[in-house]
């Protein structure tokens, strides 16, 4: 049967893009098949890994314990190093050839230029750097309630049902929500008339869930051709950049800044490296900090920088907007210390304290390093 992406009755399954690069699966892969072996579940289909590159059946077995049912495996030379014109013919190709009904992405570089090539030749839609994917709908609307500023009778009006034909009762579209607007609102999309449905997620955005039993994971190896006619680029070498930036997503302890600090920049910057250095951790940041420049992008977190999970996330002088929240509030412990006892932020602190941040912080310091002493 010849492809047509319109064809929505004949997609089945979940899959995953597992990236890996010289040999090293990326983090974000494990997050992604966490979650999509919750969106499986909830349609009732498999989900399956697609991994590309040279050398990497070894890679291909550990991905069971994240709740992989298969494994699609395009080993060859010709794809040690990433291009785009060599994994996207072969996604493109196993795409036609076993029809995934989802397929994610993670927003990384690789997933940034890979997705919206892929998108275009398999003529269906995508929705770039997401932070939510949802299948069932109450679980949906709950989302919505927390999430976003819809009104209650906007939600409960959602949840139309699509019929497909005999053999396919209903169409269960997924649905993708993504920060717009500079991330002043949530967009949720989905893609109702084409399929596969295509999703860039974030990095950090969703857990990784090693599973208890691991499933047993089925290692295919399909037919496919491919030789260098079919690239129009040559990759010489890979270099790496030397560039040091802040480990965010990885860090157990992160103090962050905001607004606060604006009468001392400096100052403030200053003693959120002193605790950050105490706890073991790094600096993060709001957004506002990273747009009047006074630190780097790689600190944002929030709904338009990273979403952290770290054991302790300490905010100074940040009033907590939802963006904010957005990507921390998943955090162990969070410690907030504001000056305005009503900042928004409080309100899913653990612990907060209303006070100067360069009074408090001082203390904090000094507490913390007592402690350690007296250990």
């Amino acid at each position: 049967m010849a492809y047509d992406s319109r064809d929505i009755a004949s997609f089945r399954n979940v899959w995953v893009f597992c990236e890996q690069r010289q040999g090293k699966m990326m983090p974000t892969s494990y997050e992604l098949l966490s979650e999509g072996r919750k969106l499986a579940n909830e349609l009732g289909v498999e989900l399956c890994g697609i991994l590309i590159g040279s050398d990497i059946d070894e890679l291909a077995k550990d991905l069971g314990k994240y709740g992989t049912d298969k494994v699609y495996v395009y080993d060859d030379p010709l794809l040690k190093n990433y291009t785009t014109e060599g994994y996207t013919k072969i996604i493109a190709g196993a795409v036609e050839e076993f029809r995934p009904e989802i397929m994610i992405f993670g927003a990384s570089n690789i997933g940034r230029d890979l997705a919206p090539r892929c998108a275009a030749r398999l003529h269906t839609g995508l929705c770039a750097d997401c932070t939510h994917l949802d299948i069932d709908m109450p679980t949906y609307k709950d989302f919505l309630r927390e999430a976003s500023t819809l009104a209650e009778e906007r939600i409960e009006k959602l949840g139309v049902i699509r019929t497909l034909g005999e053999d396919h009762d209903i169409a269960l579209d997924l649905k993708m929500t993504r920060p717009a607007f500079g991330g002043n609102l949530m967009a949720s999309i989905v893609c109702p008339r084409f399929r596969p449905s295509m999703a860039t997620v974030r990095p950090g955005v969703m857990k990784k869930v090693i599973l208890d039993i691991p499933h047993d994971c089925e290692v295919i190896h399909p037919a496919y051709e491919l030789s260098e006619a079919d690239f129009q680029t040559e990759v010489l070498e890979v270099v790496k950049a030397a560039k040091k930036l802040v480990d965010l997503i990885g860090a157990d302890f992160i103090v962050s800044v905001g607004r606060g600090i604006s009468k001392d920049v400096e100052g403030g910057i200053k003693l959120a490296e002193e605790l950050a250095d105490v706890l073991g951790g790094v600096v993060g940041s709001s957004r506002a900090v990273v747009d009047s420049g006074w630190l780097s992008a790689d600190h944002q977190v929030g709904q338009t920088g990273k979403t952290v999970h770290p054991k302790v996330y300490v905010a100074l002088g940040i009033s907590g907007a939802i963006q904010h929240q957005a990507g921390m509030k998943e955090s162990g412990t969070i410690i907030a210390v504001n000056k305005n006892e009503t900042a928004p932020i409080f309100e899913i602190a653990d612990y907060g304290i209303v006070g100067d941040l360069f009074k408090v912080t001082p203390l904090l310091i000094e507490s913390i390093k007592k402690i350690k002493e007296d250990q």
